[in-house]
């Protein structure tokens, strides 16, 4: 069906050969897989087997004929029993899906009635029945590659080429795609595609031609995809987890800072150390900026104050400004016993940071 004899291919500009003595055959009705690197001489091959190439040595037998001695004027007539797919789906954007696909027979001149009928039967193998008036951009990319595959198999080639025909599509699309391939080569198709999917490879176990700098170095029949080493990953790299971790220390760091701030807000007033424990109240109110709130200097009690005790209630303070209500943490300090000792005005103090007690019916729930 298809037979390399020692090609080499070369072209004018390049030091190396894009294929180097390269030597393989594929029988009537094999899927074969054409693997390796981008460079490796995989496209070369699919375009020496469509005569869109001739070989710098060897020869090149595709169906029986040598594409070195074809001429030019035979080439269309030979390409007819050759059908290609490509990763880019090259369609024709001013023309419907019938008439993408009808155009191939139109090309070699088939009739109206053969085409009325051939084109709706292959848009139904390739699952697009009732899509033959839609225009291309109005599709998908899967539908669009099927399209393409349609418009490959409506003149029933003996071989189908496959240029890295999932390359544009979602990894489920691409599944499709495989089993619509897998399914024309059970009808007797043989199927010729390069690909960089090791996992298709792999999961289907066909023929594997891998090449390496244009030289075959492996022909193995249900073989897999092989060396994954040249492959990107796609799992994250360490510097994004190590950012996450600083982002994190940042954010814990400007909160301690805060805690320590309102702690220390809170002695100067009080004239003493005050610990700040974690409130495990859910609302508070505090300001709009995430800095704490600068302490008000307040003036020194006196030592009569200080020493008398206190037991007229305190005139409630005038409410301060409104201010945006979050669900934070908040601290308050240890010793609430010394709370009842102070006068009016560091009362006032303590609620201005946001450190007294809040009432219930204060509170401000979630959907506020």
């Amino acid at each position: 069906m298809i037979r390399f004899e020692n090609v080499t291919k070369r072209f004018r500009g390049t030091a190396k050969p894009a294929l180097s003595n390269v030597d393989f055959e594929v029988l009537r009705g094999e899927f074969v897989f054409l693997v390796g690197a981008s460079g490796s001489g995989k496209s070369s091959c699919l375009r020496l087997i469509l005569r869109e190439e001739t070989p710098s040595d060897g020869r090149v037998v595709v169906l029986g004929r040598d594409l070195r001695s074809l001429s030019n004027r035979k080439v269309p007539y030979f390409r007819r029993h050759v059908g290609a797919v490509f990763q880019d789906f090259r369609l024709l954007p001013n023309k419907t899906v019938f008439q993408n696909v009808a155009f191939t027979l139109q090309v070699i001149g088939s009739s109206r009635g053969f085409i009325q009928q051939a084109v709706p039967e292959v848009l139904a193998l390739v699952g697009l029945a009732g899509k033959e008036k839609r225009f291309p951009h109005e599709l998908s990319g899967g539908e669009q590659q099927r399209v393409a595959i349609a418009r490959a198999l409506v003149n029933r080639p003996q071989v189908l080429l496959a240029d890295e025909p999932t390359g544009n599509l979602d990894p489920a699309t691409s599944v499709d795609i495989m089993q619509l391939l897998a399914r024309i080569n059970s009808s007797g198709t043989t199927v010729v595609m390069a690909t960089h999917e090791a996992g298709f490879v792999d999961q289907m176990k066909r023929r594997v031609i891998e090449l390496v700098d244009g030289e075959l170095v492996r022909d193995e029949r249900h073989g897999g995809y092989g060396d994954t080493s040249s492959l990107p990953s796609l799992a994250p790299g360490p510097e994004q987890g190590a950012a996450a971790v600083a982002a994190l220390t940042a954010v814990l760091e400007v909160q301690r800072e805060t805690a320590m701030s309102a702690s220390a807000a809170v002695s100067s007033a009080y004239g003493h150390d005050v610990t700040p424990v974690a409130v495990e109240e859910p609302v508070i109110p505090v300001d709009a900026a995430p800095s704490a709130p600068e302490p008000v200097e307040q003036p020194a009690p006196s030592a009569e104050s200080a020493s008398a005790p206190q037991h007229a209630e305190p005139e409630p303070e005038p409410d301060p400004e409104p201010a945006p209500e979050t669900r934070a943490p908040r601290t308050q300090p240890v010793p609430i016993a010394d709370i009842a000792e102070v006068d009016v005005a560091e009362l006032g103090l303590a609620d201005r940071l946001g450190l007294g007690q809040t009432p219930p019916e204060d509170e401000v729930g979630p959907t506020s």
